[in-house]
């Protein structure tokens, strides 16, 4: 009997943003679905925009496995995360390990279908989408809660705000000018 995709449940109750105080909080599994639709969005606008070969299926099922890891580790904040080379190393060592378990919980004649989408091939342009959408993912957030009047996430907005838009890659920069502001209005002004 595999516990795959049991154990997967799981990533519902895993918080983000355990440090800071949300307004509303988001857990891992509505995070990784948000990713998958900011990702799923890029590689189409590498694609059609700018006539790229982005394997979109690829993105999105990278974009909805790339925190699995953190069912196990749970969710370490970026700050913490990125505060030294050492722990950056270690807590990525960790994570790999836990892909690894469970990826050991699927049966054998399974488990090379999921692998590539749970320990992906880092340097390949879908996964680098994925990387850029997880940062789209994590200035929307700070958005929305600057937006409902949590201040906390003012530093955060502007920081990952500016990274992005500094950032060399057309799609992402097409996203923020086309998209990112809509997320700033309210739900009258969308109409």
């Amino acid at each position: 009997m595999s516990k795959f995709f049991a154990f997967l449940n799981r990533m519902k109750y895993i918080k983000r943003w355990s440090l800071m105080r949300s307004i509303r909080e988001e857990n891992i599994m509505e995070h990784s679905q948000s990713v998958a639709v900011i990702a799923h969005a890029l590689a189409l606008i590498t694609n059609k925009i700018y006539g790229g070969n982005i394997d979109v299926a690829k993105v999105v099922l990278l974009a909805q496995y790339h925190e699995v890891g953190e069912v196990i580790t749970g969710d370490l904040p970026t700050p913490i995360k990125y505060f030294n080379p050492e722990i950056k190393t270690a807590y990525k060592d960790l994570e790999k390990d836990a892909c690894f378990r469970i990826l050991s919980m699927l049966p054998d004649e399974l488990r090379g279908e999921y692998e590539a989408f749970i320990l992906p091939d880092e340097k390949s342009e879908e996964y680098k989408l994925v990387k850029y959408a997880d940062r789209i993912s994590a200035y929307l957030k700070c958005v929305e809660e600057v937006k409902a009047g949590n201040a906390e996430f003012k530093k955060a907005k502007t920081s990952i705000g500016g990274e992005l838009k500094k950032c060399d890659n057309s799609a992402v920069i097409y996203y923020l000018k086309e998209f990112a502001p809509a997320y700033e209005l309210t739900l009258d002004e969308l109409d």
